[in-house]
């Protein structure tokens, strides 16, 4: 009997092994990171993600991108409250990992997906919303690539940094004790120019 339940034990640690491989592997490959991040990672306070969803007001029909994501908190938030599908994109393999891993254990696996990629390079045309936590110079370099790339109407929140002579619609502040600035945009017709 010891031998059927060791054998039996293996072949689910095995299956759950498989699972949980196919369900982050099939996402994509990493990569050994090519160069340092240009944004240290400080993860977004729980507070800070739920008003940035609010301001957007994401729903299940949206495509929310996160640019810079990190652990994966805000894609994966919006997926648990509002079955959200979201794709995150950080240039650390680190950061996918556990993006990865988070996805699966918060059980919204089939709803995210997290790519290593430069978010300069990355295809952004589907988004509905996009979130950022990047830094000024960073949001600068952005801005075009957001307003050529995005549709006219998609949702633009960053957390703590604006986007320079473009206007947010609504600036919001929370404390988590310290203060934060959220700024949200939405993508004008692409006659108008920025």
């Amino acid at each position: 009997m010891r031998l059927h339940r060791s054998v039996v034990v293996s072949a689910l640690a095995l299956a759950l092994c498989v699972t949980i491989a196919g369900a982050t592997g099939a996402q994509q490959q990493l990569k050994p990171l090519e160069r340092e991040p240009e944004v240290p990672y400080v993860p977004t306070h729980e507070l800070v993600v739920a008003e940035m969803l609010k301001v957007a007001k994401v729903g299940k029909n949206d495509v929310l991108y996160d640019l810079g994501s990190g652990d994966g908190r805000i894609p994966i938030t919006a997926a648990k409250r509002f079955g959200t599908r979201g794709v995150g994109v950080d240039i650390d393999p680190a950061r996918v990992t556990e993006a990865r891993a988070n996805a699966v254990k918060a059980g919204v696996a089939d709803k995210v997906k997290f790519m290593q990629q430069d978010l300069f390079e990355t295809d952004i045309k589907e988004a509905t919303v996009v979130t950022l936590y990047l830094l000024p110079d960073v949001n600068l370099r952005l801005r075009p690539k957001l307003l050529a790339d995005l549709r006219p109407g998609t949702r633009v929140v960053s957390h703590n940094y604006d986007m320079g002579d473009w206007k947010p619609l609504q600036t919001i502040t929370v404390k988590v004790p310290e203060e934060h600035t959220i700024y949200y945009w939405v993508v004008p017709p692409k006659s108008g120019s920025r």
